[in-house]
């Protein structure tokens, strides 16, 4: 069957990871970004503090704003109330833009060639609602209606790049929640304790589960489940730093004792697995 004749929207919002002559701009944008010093703010940005990525959430107020003002406008409703929903929309929108911004960033190159797209149409939708609101408060609201009207539209489209983007190509969703039901459920061996010098992370398998495990200088053992939970990257080819693990693709860095990240962008916790020593054997299973 003809590739063409199987087309349809999902292919059609897929077209941006293709655009490759987005990635020097993109390349130069996001190392911009990572070098900026926000410090802590960058954890809170990503959504560290609350198990999952801020951006989604922040969305809300501008686009259920714009919104309402847009059914204001088609209603004949009080243009003073749409006037204010449009503006509120366009206050909240710098912690809206530095979340989505921080976040695409650490993407890898086809998702934020998507990414690129999605910021540009907010951007527009943006605009157009600034002109709109400018148009509203020096007394064209007829003006006013129809660039607001637009901007939503561009928000629409923007917001749906975003949903492909979270949902289909799973940018900031946890990668390794099924872990725990992908392995045994009983105690399985993990290799002689002489095999694990203290303080190197290795690679060893329960059943299809990929784990890492840490010996520690103190004698204590973790056994993490071994892909990242930001990008699926190998935890075993990364660096043991204070006590955590850091993915070597995309920094994020995940504490030993609990799983949890303690720098993003990572944000969901890092399944840890309940480990045990028998006859001089390291064994582990799932939490019961």
């Amino acid at each position: 069957m003809d590739r063409a004749c199987c087309s349809g929207p999902a292919d059609w919002l897929d077209a941006p990871t293709h655009w490759t002559f987005l990635d020097p701009v993109a390349d130069r944008l996001a190392d911009f970004i990572q070098a900026l010093p926000l410090g802590r703010v960058r954890d809170v940005l990503h959504g560290v503090p609350l198990g999952h990525p801020l951006h989604p959430a922040l969305v809300d107020t501008p686009i259920g704003c714009w919104l309402a003002a847009g059914v204001l406008d088609l209603t004949g409703g009080d243009d003073r109330a749409a006037r204010t929903l449009t503006a509120v929309g366009l206050i909240s929108l710098p912690p809206v833009f530095w979340s989505g911004w921080v976040d695409w960033s650490r993407l890898p190159p086809a998702q934020r060639r998507l990414g690129l797209v999605h910021a540009a149409s907010a951007a527009a939708g943006a605009i157009l609602h600034g002109c709109s609101l400018r148009a509203r408060c020096h007394g064209h609201p007829l003006r006013g209606r129809v660039l607001g009207l637009s901007g939503t539209t561009l928000v629409g489209l923007a917001a749906g790049l975003g949903g492909h983007l979270a949902y289909r190509h799973a940018a900031g969703a946890a990668h390794a929640e099924a872990e725990f039901r992908l392995a045994p459920p009983d105690w399985q061996p993990l290799g002689d304790t002489a095999e694990f010098p203290e303080e190197v992370p290795v690679r060893r398998r329960l059943g299809e589960v990929a784990v890492l495990v840490v010996h520690g200088s103190d004698d204590s053992w973790t056994v993490l489940a071994d892909r990242c939970t930001h990008t699926a990257g190998s935890l075993s080819d990364g660096e043991l730093i204070d006590g955590c693990v850091q993915c070597p693709e995309c920094q994020s860095r995940f504490r030993l004792s609990d799983g949890h990240p303690v720098q993003g962008p990572a944000t969901a916790v890092q399944p840890r697995f309940e480990t045990r020593i028998l006859a001089d054997r390291l064994e582990a299973r799932p939490p019961q």
